[in-house]
């Protein structure tokens, strides 16, 4: 939901989890402002914060500048004691960097209270009580499709594995593969045929996703053989940065859900970009962590965090991959070779 105008702070508070993909609980989150406008948002955990609050303080502050946004709205979520030192030194880094503060905010429970309203009337000392899923904001979000899961464990379900026999029936389908992709490596035209082959099969898997459709087991297995390969996963990053209308999420998602271990960090790390692309941090955070749990030294993975982590504007990213030469190699699955990927 991003670029959504509101107008109270209740509003806000609404649109918070939908942007966020869950129901922040303990956490300290800044949205950036721009024309009027939610353009953007970052979460911590307060436990990340408590020790060096000013440190964690400005890293946002330059986070949100380097995001160019007009003003920011501070909110605490969780308790006074541990909300509060936090919140002021967030709101002491923003002006530090010369950016407007709207708002700051704590919830705590079905509650909130203003840092910076001094007005009884409308903020009185004991909070006001609000339902962020009885605004219009909410209503809204729903009907364009948004969901807001319960927290942060909640949402990473999304992501989470394939169990029981659909795991069972993608390992099978994986033997089958690396058996296919080993004996293509060594027929006819080798590495390159198979790197000539990807492009086209990401395009049909974009298209059956398009249709409501999802690959077969065997499909979905043979794609994420390829992306092992550079030349795919670059030609399936380009159609992220370039085609933004075609369903990566869902794709990269189903693919995400099902890959085997040693296969994994490719479509991860192409979810994460998508995610990242598409505005939702949280997501890509999620994906991020992903890919390189399955593969730590997985390059673009690793550029990507950085960028998340020092709040490079998406926009700056595209093109900006990492090639062969930049590959340490790692322990692949099973027999798979790892034939050239980045």
């Amino acid at each position: 939901m991003p670029n959504i105008r509101v107008s109270q702070p209740a509003e806000l508070l609404a649109a918070v989890p939908y942007v966020l993909g869950f129901h922040p609980t303990d956490s300290l989150v800044v949205v950036g402002v721009r024309a009027r406008r939610l353009h953007f948002a970052v979460r911590v955990d307060l436990a990340e914060c408590a020790d060096e609050p000013e440190h964690a303080a400005l890293h946002l502050a330059e986070v949100l500048h380097d995001q160019r946004v007009d003003a920011a709205v501070v909110i605490g979520y969780g308790a006074p004691a541990q909300v509060t030192p936090v919140v002021d030194a967030a709101r002491r880094a923003l002006a530090g960097r010369g950016i407007p503060i709207v708002d700051a905010l704590r919830v705590t429970g079905d509650r909130y209270f203003s840092y910076v309203c001094e007005n009884g009337d409308c903020c009185p000392p004991g909070g006001r009580a609000y339902d962020p899923g009885s605004t219009v904001v909410a209503a809204e979000a729903t009907l364009a499709g948004k969901v807001a899961l319960p927290d942060r464990s909640a949402f990473a379900q999304v992501i989470a594995p394939v169990s029981g026999a659909a795991r069972e029936a993608m390992e099978e389908a994986t033997d089958r593969a690396e058996s296919r992709f080993v004996a293509a490596l060594e027929g006819p035209g080798g590495q390159a045929a198979l790197a000539a082959e990807g492009p086209a099969f990401v395009e049909a898997a974009l298209s059956r996703h398009y249709a409501g459709g999802t690959l077969t087991d065997d499909e979905a297995a043979w794609l994420c053989a390829l992306l092992l390969l550079l030349p795919v996963r670059d030609a399936a990053a380009h159609l992220v940065e370039h085609r933004p209308d075609d369903p990566h999420l869902p794709l990269w998602t189903d693919l995400t859900r099902r890959a085997q271990p040693g296969l994994v960090a490719p479509v991860a790390t192409l979810l994460a970009y998508s995610a990242y692309l598409d505005g939702q941090g949280a997501l890509a955070s999620l994906a991020l962590e992903r890919a390189r749990a399955d593969d730590p030294e997985y390059p673009l993975a690793g550029l990507l965090h950085q960028a998340m982590v020092a709040g490079i504007p998406a926009r700056r990213l595209r093109g900006r991959r990492p090639g062969p030469g930049h590959r340490r190699r790692s322990k692949p699955r099973r027999s798979m070779p790892r034939a050239q990927p980045g």
